[in-house]
């Protein structure tokens, strides 16, 4: 397996679950494994190999998708963590997508001020993007507006597992990992450009991780840099939040509004190359039907909102994200381009 540091985080990627299946620790632990209903094939492989290892665990499923990332879950998980008796050595995992990996994460940082987390991501979305860099939350009128930056010791990505996901959820993560390339790896957009869903995941997976990881490791705590990894994401979370989209769908839209505000404060030219990057991962380019008026409220209430305007991650070029603060006139102009204009 390849091994990347990301903070204080070690991400493998290949092929089968590593061995042993949990990071080593000194003494017994328990093991609070937490995955969609079902509860999934993966979570009870995790689990069987965990106990091979004299490890005692507890399955507990979680709603699907964001209805997991609630306050009211996480309560409910908390009482279930109490019950098996989870203490300061112990360990909450994550096994299932983004939303799953950002609830347990969540868990992890909060309960007893912080036990250890470690991710088994089943979706390309949680394995190059939700998985690592230890940003968790749940959503409280709005996305993610409550949560924690706690990494998890481990994130272990299986891309036998990733090249059996049906096209939607192979389709979302694409999205995620075209953001990677843009901020940071110009060839990796251009793989993804030539080959679309075809992309060899191998190669997709191990180019988004290091793009992310890199971002991390020079500033874990989102002080700086790593706000670059939000590009798409500030009108992407509006849009996903106010319809049905899903996140990789929404920040295909984010992405498109991001470029053209990108090429009217900074000349940003490559905004049709974009464009056919999503078209070629048959990722939405703009919206249809959407209320218009509640995305612009989500707006408002961004938290990366200031007395300055809106900040948000632009392109000066293919890799060379910045960081601006945009006003409603700008706003306005990435809305129209993706089908939300004012009236």
């Amino acid at each position: 397996m390849e091994r990347v540091s990301a903070a204080s985080s070690e991400v493998l990627v290949g092929r089968g679950l590593p061995t042993p299946v949990l990071p080593p620790r000194p003494g017994r632990r328990r093991v609070a494994i937490l995955t969609q209903p079902g509860p999934t094939p993966r979570a009870l492989e995790v689990a069987a190999l965990a106990r091979a290892e004299e490890v005692e665990c507890e399955v507990i499923g979680l709603p699907d998708r964001d209805e997991a990332k609630t306050l009211e879950v996480a309560a409910s998980v908390y009482e279930a963590m109490a019950r098996f008796g989870v203490a300061r050595g112990d360990t909450v995992v994550g096994v299932g997508g983004g939303s799953v990996t950002d609830l347990a994460g969540f868990v992890a940082g909060t309960w007893l001020r912080g036990v250890e987390a470690v991710h088994f991501p089943t979706t390309l979305l949680g394995a190059v993007d939700a998985a690592i860099g230890g940003k968790t939350g749940v959503n409280l009128a709005g996305k993610n507006l409550v949560g924690v930056i706690w990494h998890p010791t481990r994130v272990a990505i299986d891309i036998d597992l990733l090249e059996q996901l049906p096209v939607p959820l192979l389709r979302e993560g694409m999205a995620e990992a075209l953001k990677a390339g843009l901020v940071g790896d110009p060839e990796l957009c251009q793989v993804l450009m030539e080959s679309g869903l075809e992309a060899p995941l191998d190669e997709v997976v191990l180019r988004s991780v290091r793009v992310k990881a890199g971002i991390v490791d020079a500033d874990d705590r989102e002080r700086g840099i790593r706000a670059y990894l939000n590009f798409g994401h500030t009108i992407g979370h509006a849009v996903e939040y106010a319809s049905s989209l899903s996140h990789g769908e929404s920040v295909a839209v984010g992405m498109v509004a991001a470029c053209e505000i990108s090429s009217r404060i900074l000349g940003f030219g490559r905004g049709d190359l974009v464009r056919s990057a999503l078209a070629t991962l048959d990722l939405p380019t703009h919206v249809d039907g959407l209320d218009a008026a509640r995305v612009r409220d989500l707006l408002r209430h961004d938290k990366k909102r200031d007395e300055h305007g809106l900040r948000m991650v632009l392109l000066e070029d293919l890799g060379a994200p910045t960081i601006r603060s945009v006003g409603t006139e700008e706003i306005e102009m990435g809305l129209a381009a993706v089908g939300l204009s004012a009236g």
